[in-house]
């Protein structure tokens, strides 16, 4: 009564849990990596380093204290001096120490492009960061392949070793009946209950390393990855177009240079603006009246400034030979990386191909080796051959049956790695 409960518990439970497709672990993985946060990360980032670029519009104010202590200041000569005070004027000249509070503020009313240059330098640098983190993350998919297609690997490795079990016992209870009878030997009853218990044994390892790679998949994936379901082989032919996001990287890199190259040509570029400077201290702008009293004042310069910095073209001719120089190397990078998936597609095809010549003889080769498997049983049980002979060949099933199953997970996760591959 206590296993049949057990049993209607476990069925409960293995009925409550939903199974999981390669799709569903792939896209869980990628949302619980890490490094997912990233993405929004970068964008704030750039958006606030363009708000900043963007604010160069905005008028600049800085604010000035100044206190000076002169070797000499500009004054009349000596002569001029004696004349002013026969006149009954005292013209004292300017202090040598002088001192100012002020205020500078200046707008740009044209910059030739330069700030809406680097905003667009800044939101293509976070593009080519973002592309980067999606080339990392990316990388996710291989790794779930990897621990997906194991777990269904031991999923069918532990179904064999189970139709294993079920043979050895079934031969185990008939040997058991013939000793009682008095037809076979103690020690062939032996040989095969020591066969199966050694299956036993290999299912304890098989179900420990299916339970790590479980919890494995199921931290890497942030859910319960409870009942893997082998996936289906897709129909036509497999896509060659390469999608992946290491092209997208380079074609993002490629849009910096080009917004790197405007901002060179916007440096060149004059730039006109006005301003105005204020200030409180001594001496002021009216120099003459600072020389008779000597008085703090307020002073103000309102104006229009033309300014064109030529010494952009010193480098110029050098910075564009780097960006062209750094076009190239991206160019060489894409072909590169074409090159080399390509070769991985070809290999892949090649290794899916080898799979379904395998696999087109591995259903006869089962069914031989049971019917041969059967026929060792009946022999055995008329005293033709021994138990040795009978445990070979029940194990030449089995390893047949595993590698069947083998050759059938191998060529479905070399199919999915082909989609990783190609960026589908």
């Amino acid at each position: 009564m206590r296993r049949l409960f057990s049993l209607l518990f476990l069925v409960s439970v293995l009925l409550g849990l939903r199974a999981q497709t390669l799709e569903e672990c792939q896209e869980a993985a990628m949302r619980n990596y890490p490094l997912i946060r990233q993405y929004d990360l970068i964008g704030r980032t750039t958006d606030l380093t363009a708000r900043n670029i963007g604010r160069g519009w905005l008028p600049q104010i800085a604010a000035t204290a100044q206190a000076t202590l002169q070797s000499d200041v500009t004054a009349f000569p000596e002569e001029m001096q004696a004349m002013y005070r026969q006149m009954g004027i005292n013209m004292e000249g300017l202090k040598k120490d002088q001192y100012r509070l002020g205020i500078d503020i200046s707008q740009t009313l044209y910059d030739g492009g330069a700030i809406s240059s680097q905003k667009e330098v800044a939101r293509r640098q976070g593009d080519v960061e973002s592309a980067q983190t999606e080339v990392d993350i990316y990388k996710v998919r291989k790794r779930v392949n990897e621990l997906y297609f194991g777990l269904l690997l031991l999923d069918e490795q532990m179904a064999g070793n189970r139709s294993l079990q079920q043979v050895l016992e079934a031969n185990e209870r008939k040997l058991a009946s013939m000793v009682k009878n008095g037809t076979a030997a103690e020690s062939d009853y032996k040989a095969v209950k020591a066969e199966r218990l050694n299956v036993v044994q290999q299912m304890t390892a098989l179900q420990s390393q299916r339970q790590t790679m479980g919890r494995m998949l199921s931290v890497f994936s942030g859910m319960e990855v409870a009942a893997p379901v082998k996936p289906a082989l897709p129909a036509g032919v497999q896509p060659s177009a390469v999608g992946r996001p290491e092209l997208r990287a380079l074609d993002a890199r490629l849009r910096l240079a080009d917004a790197r190259e405007k901002a060179l040509d916007a440096a060149l570029m004059p730039k006109v603006g006005v301003f105005a400077q204020g200030f409180y201290g001594y001496p002021g702008l009216n120099m003459f009246e600072d020389m008779m009293h000597r008085q703090w004042s307020l002073n103000g310069i309102v104006g229009a400034r033309l300014s064109w910095n030529i010494g952009a073209l010193y480098t110029r001719k050098n910075d564009k030979a780097a960006l062209a120089m750094q076009r190239s190397l991206l160019n060489v990078q894409r072909e590169t990386f074409l090159f080399e998936n390509k070769l991985e597609q070809l290999q892949q095809d090649e290794n899916v191909e080898r799979y379904r010549k395998l696999m087109a003889d591995d259903e006869e080769i089962v069914a031989l080796r049971s019917d041969v498997r059967k026929a060792a049983e009946s022999k055995l049980a008329h005293g033709i051959i021994d138990v040795n002979d009978l445990v070979r060949e029940i194990n030449a099933e089995n390893n047949a049956r595993v590698q069947q199953s083998m050759h059938e997970m191998e060529m479905l996760k070399e199919i999915y790695n082909r989609k990783y591959t190609v960026g589908e």
